[in-house]
């Protein structure tokens, strides 16, 4: 039996809101075996790393042997999946484990993916494959070192027995850790099966658990939807200045939170595009990197149509307060943005052609389909006096240098060039990001049972600003298909 020590659990704050949670119990496991355990997030969480390895602690991770008591719920939740809405969907091979609180007091969720067949699963197996449970932990990783909000994985174990799909996969349980799993799907899903009580119930804990500042509002609610927006709007911004798309944004992996969660047909943009999808089904692009900033806007406005009652006794009045916010979402979103495009370029004032200079620079990558990873990078060698990574990227030099006239003349207009300049922009401008074949090959190796290549690429991109000698291949974009 496993004791408390371990998997310290509390009961889930998210399980006292009737109707929007089930009990259940994870499925069993025949055989499970760890594959990664993320240690430095294990010791944040105040847990011991050489009990969770023991066999007890293992499996813990996939839901078996918890203390007597244990509340292990599958949330409820509705949302938009590609525009289309869907009133009930849910943790369909997920559970939450409960709550754990971390050395800083802050409460965070537990919760397992691929742990087995819900009420919430429609037909599905409830099952994950080792593959893609070891990416969420690459990727979630990497947005983490970046400074990114997101969850992040604990562990991923492999359970002894195959998940099939197209072809037969080892499976696997993701252990992944939240501030919670306030969706704004959950919301949808209270406007649509719940009453004013139970969605007054929920927004109160949106309130207590992630901005509590909103209490202190004339309407607290309004408060509440105007702080989810700006966490959006900033965490938005953050995954456009690195390259990052998300791949799926529907409205049940956007949390209340503002951490990026969900990590599925999910990947980090090479040459510039804004074109640019990584899932196989976006056949419209409704989810291409440029495209960003504007669902993340239309999510919002599903969850201020959610939220409609709590604003006022009137649709009138309620309806404009939810536009009145909606309306600053762009100004926000642009400030976040242009804001770390000014760090990105070494730029510590804020001028009024910023925008044009930025603009105009992404322009050229595009058009010559630069690595955009490499290309901002490649702009503190050139502060330095260094101009071959730079030149070894593009195809046309005298339209970069041209731009990059005006980039050196707002420097020197700081009165900052040089070393000074390339320092500051070193820690906005990684080295290293998962790259897409680097995280395919390293995928297939581990499931082939080699975890060297997926263990050295998770060095590489947990450290992602530091250069360090053989890790080059990293750095490299990845080769363009004949």
């Amino acid at each position: 039996m496993v004791t408390t020590c371990v998997l310290p659990l509390q009961r889930p704050q998210f399980g006292d809101l009737d109707g929007l949670s089930t009990r259940w119990e994870a499925a069993a496991v025949p055989d499970p075996q760890l594959v990664v355990l993320n240690e430095p997030l294990a010791t944040e969480l105040g847990l011991d790393v050489a009990s969770l390895r023991a066999p007890e602690g293992v499996a813990a991770l996939v839901g078996q042997g918890l203390p007597l008591g244990t509340a292990t719920i599958a949330q409820a939740y509705a949302g938009h999946q590609f525009g289309g809405f869907s009133s009930s969907l849910g943790d369909g091979r997920a559970l939450l484990l409960g709550e754990l609180v971390d050395r800083h007091g802050q409460r965070r969720d537990l919760h397992l993916k691929g742990s087995g067949a819900t009420p919430y699963s429609r037909g599905g197996d409830g099952k994950a494959a080792l593959g893609p449970m070891l990416r969420e932990h690459v990727v979630s990783e990497a947005m983490h070192a970046l400074g990114i909000p997101t969850t992040r994985a604990l562990a991923v174990v492999a359970t002894g027995e195959p998940v099939v799909r197209e072809v037969l996969l080892p499976g696997a349980v993701l252990a992944r850790v939240a501030s919670s799993h306030l969706r704004v799907g959950t919301f949808q899903y209270v406007s649509v099966h719940g009453d004013a009580a139970l969605l007054r119930q929920l927004a109160d804990l949106a309130i207590e658990r992630h901005h509590p500042a909103a209490a202190e509002a004339p309407n607290p609610y309004v408060a509440l939807f105007e702080a989810v927006l700006e966490a959006q709007a900033a965490l938005v911004a953050r995954w456009m200045l690195v390259g990052f798309v998300h791949g799926v944004m529907n409205t049940d992996n956007m949390t209340i939170s503002g951490e990026t969660i969900d990590y599925g047909p999910c990947a980090f943009m090479e040459a510039y595009d804004p074109a640019t999808v990584f899932s196989s089904i976006d056949v419209g692009g409704r989810y291409a990197y440029g495209n960003q900033p504007r669902i993340a806007h239309w999510n919002l406005a599903r969850l201020g149509e959610a939220l409609l009652p709590l604003f006022a006794d009137d649709l009138e009045p309620a309806v404009e307060a939810a536009n009145g916010v909606l309306a600053t979402f762009a100004a926000r979103y642009e400030e976040h943005w242009l804001d770390g495009m000014r760090e990105k370029l070494g730029l510590t004032t804020v001028e009024a052609p910023d925008a044009e200079l930025v603009t105009d620079l992404l322009g050229i990558l595009e058009a010559q389909r630069v690595d955009m990873t490499s290309a901002f990078r490649a702009l503190s060698a050139l502060v330095r006096g260094d101009e071959v990574p730079m030149h070894g990227l593009l195809t046309d030099r005298d339209a970069f240098g041209a731009w990059a006239a005006r980039w050196h003349r707002r420097l020197d207009a700081e009165g900052r060039r040089g070393g000074e300049v390339a320092a500051a922009m070193d820690p906005s401008n990684p080295i290293y990001v998962p790259r897409n074949q680097l995280v395919e090959d390293a995928l297939a190796a581990a499931v082939a049972g080699d975890l060297g290549p997926y263990e050295r690429l998770v060095e590489a991109v947990t450290r992602p600003f530091e250069p360090r000698a053989g890790f080059e291949a990293y750095a490299l974009p990845s080769p363009v298909p004949c």
